[in-house]
C-alpha cells in the first residue's frame, strides 16, 4: 500500500461527523498506521472523546451490511483491512434530524461519530475488519435509537441492494431489518445541564436565564445532596453534558465554629472532590462557583491568576474546592463577590432596616463591588454557550469599588432615607466581642478576562436601583 496524505480532519455535512486521513506507510511487508493519536488528532479538531473500549466486527464476505444504530456514546471508527461503504443519519433532536452522509471507508480513512448519529456499513471486500473505539463500556441496559436500513425517506444508496439475491448480494441480520421507519424514530435529546443548589439566591437566578430549556435540569438539596455520596450514585451520568455547581456552604461566620468548620469543607471541599472526579470519569464540563475569600484582600484588584491566600476556614475551604475542579480538563471556576439574589442578603436587610427607622453601624473598611444573580447566572450562561477558553474566571457587576457602608447608604437613599442614617464603622468596631470571621478589606476582581469572551457586566449602581425598586413593589 502506498504512503497516504498526511493526518487531517475533515468536517461533513452532519454536525459533528468527522473524517480522518489516516498517514498509511507501507512497503513490500505491509503496512504501518497510527490509528489513534490523541495528541495530534485533538490538535486538528477531533473531540478528546476518552475512549474505554476498543471493539472490532470481522466480516467474512462483501455485502455484510449493519446497522443504522446511534448509540448513547461516541465512537472513532476505522477499518483495519478490506473497505466498507459507511453511512451516517444524524437522528439527533434538530434541524438535521435524518440528514444522510456516505463515504467509503479503507485504511487510510476513519471518522468520528457523535452520540445520537446513526452509523452503518456495508463490506465492499472479503474478510473486512471493522474497529471502532467508543467512551462508554458496553451495557446490556443501554438504549440505543435506531433506524431501518431500508427507510425510504433517508434513502441510503447502498452498493449492494438490500433485496439483491445471488452470490453479491447483501447479507443483513432480521434483527436489522425490523428497525423502525425514520418517522416512527424518537430523535435522540442531547445531553442535559445539571444545576446543583438550584434553590439559592444564583440557583433560582440560573432558574429563570434557563427557563423553558427542557435539557436544563435543576437540584436542590432534597433532591440532590452534594455531601451524600449516594446522589452520585443515583445519575446515569451519560446523559449529561455539564454541571453547574451553585451549592455551598456560605456562613462564613459559623465556619470558624468546630460544627462549622466541618460543615464548611465537607460541602465546599470533599463534596467537590467527589464531583470533580465524577466530571473526569464521565467527561463533563463543570462549572464551579468561587468568592472573593480565597484571597486576603492585600491586592487593589485581584486578577485570576492572584494566588490564593485565605484568611477564614471560608475561604480555605473554597480555594481547596478550586484546587479539586481546576484537574477537570472542561472546566469553568467563576469567581464572585457580594451576591444578592432573591433571598436573604445585605441589600434586603439594608431595605429591612431602613423601612423600619433604623440606624445602622455598617463596617466602612472592606471595599469591593456587589454581584447581581442575574448578571453572575447570565455570565456563566455566556461562558458555556460561547463555549469560552475553560479556566478561571471573575465575575462581578462593573463600576466602583465601595464600601459595605456606601452601599448601605446608597440603599436608604432609594428608599427615600437620608444616607446620613447610616454610620460607618472599622471592622474592629463592629466585630467587637463578636464571634466572625477574618474578611478580605479588599474584594475587587478584575473583570478583564470575561470582558474578553464578549462578555460585559452592567454597573452595579443600576442594578442596585431596579432591585430595590422591586423589593418596594
Amino acid at each position: 500500500m502506498p504512503v497516504s496524505p498526511q493526518l487531517a480532519v475533515r468536517e461533513t455535512p452532519i454536525p459533528g461527523l468527522l473524517l480522518v486521513d489516516l498517514p498509511v506507510h507501507g512497503d513490500n511487508r505491509g503496512w504501518f498506521k497510527e490509528n489513534w493519536q490523541r495528541r495530534a488528532m485533538t490538535a486538528l479538531g477531533l473531540p478528546d472523546f476518552g475512549p474505554v473500549q476498543n471493539n472490532v466486527s470481522f466480516n467474512a464476505t462483501a455485502g455484510t451490511t449493519r446497522g443504522i444504530h446511534a448509540e448513547p456514546w461516541d465512537k472513532f471508527i476505522s477499518v483495519v483491512a478490506g473497505r466498507a461503504f459507511g453511512a451516517w443519519v444524524d437522528l439527533r433532536e434538530g434541524q438535521g434530524f435524518g440528514r444522510l452522509f456516505t463515504a467509503e471507508l479503507d485504511p487510510a480513512t476513519a471518522v468520528f461519530v457523535p452520540r445520537g448519529v446513526g452509523n452503518a456499513f456495508q463490506t465492499l471486500e472479503d474478510n473486512t475488519v471493522y474497529s471502532y473505539l467508543v467512551n462508554e463500556h458496553w451495557s446490556p441496559e443501554a438504549e440505543y435509537t435506531l433506524l431501518n436500513l431500508a427507510d425510504e425517506t433517508v434513502a441510503v444508496p447502498w452498493p449492494l441492494p438490500l433485496d439483491s439475491a445471488g452470490p453479491h448480494r447483501a447479507e443483513v441480520s432480521e434483527k436489522d431489518r425490523g428497525h423502525p421507519r425514520l418517522a416512527g424514530v424518537v430523535p435522540v435529546p442531547p445531553r442535559r445541564t445539571l444545576v446543583l443548589g438550584a434553590d439559592g439566591q444564583l440557583g433560582r437566578a440560573l432558574r429563570a436565564v434557563y427557563d423553558g430549556e427542557a435539557a436544563v435540569e435543576f437540584a436542590g438539596r432534597d433532591s440532590f445532596d452534594l455531601a451524600s455520596p449516594e446522589a452520585f450514585g443515583s445519575r446515569n451520568w451519560s446523559d449529561y453534558e455539564t454541571v453547574i455547581n451553585a451549592a455551598a456552604f456560605t456562613a462564613v461566620d459559623d465556619a470558624e465554629t468546630a460544627e462549622g468548620r466541618r460543615a464548611a469543607w465537607k460541602i465546599n471541599a470533599a463534596a467537590v472532590v467527589r464531583l470533580a472526579r465524577t466530571a473526569v470519569e464521565h467527561r463533563l464540563a463543570l462549572v464551579h462557583v468561587s468568592s472573593d475569600y480565597v484571597f486576603d484582600g492585600g491586592s487593589s484588584l485581584h486578577d485570576e491568576t492572584a494566588p490564593w491566600s485565605p484568611l477564614g476556614v471560608y475561604g480555605q475551604s473554597k480555594a481547596a474546592g478550586e484546587a479539586a475542579v481546576g484537574v477537570v480538563p472542561r472546566h469553568y471556576i467563576v469567581r464572585s463577590s457580594w451576591v444578592v439574589g432573591e433571598g436573604r442578603n445585605f441589600v434586603r436587610t439594608m431595605a429591612s432596616l431602613a423601612a423600619r427607622g433604623m440606624k445602622p453601624s455598617v463596617v466602612n473598611d472592606q471595599t469591593g463591588r456587589l454581584t447581581f444573580a442575574q448578571d453572575l447566572a447570565a455570565g456563566i450562561r455566556h461562558l458555556l454557550d460561547s463555549k469560552a477558553p475553560y479556566g478561571s474566571y471573575n465575575l462581578s457587576n462593573s463600576g466602583p469599588a465601595q464600601s459595605w457602608a456606601e452601599i448601605a447608604a446608597d440603599v436608604f437613599e432609594l428608599c427615600g432615607r437620608p444616607r446620613s442614617d447610616v454610620t460607618g464603622v472599622s471592622s474592629a468596631q463592629y466585630f467587637k466581642d463578636k464571634q466572625a470571621a477574618p474578611r478580605p478589606s479588599n474584594s475587587m476582581l478584575d473583570l478583564g478576562r470575561i470582558e474578553a469572551t464578549g462578555f460585559f457586566p452592567p454597573p452595579a449602581a443600576g442594578r442596585l436601583k431596579e432591585y430595590v425598586s422591586r423589593l418596594a413593589d
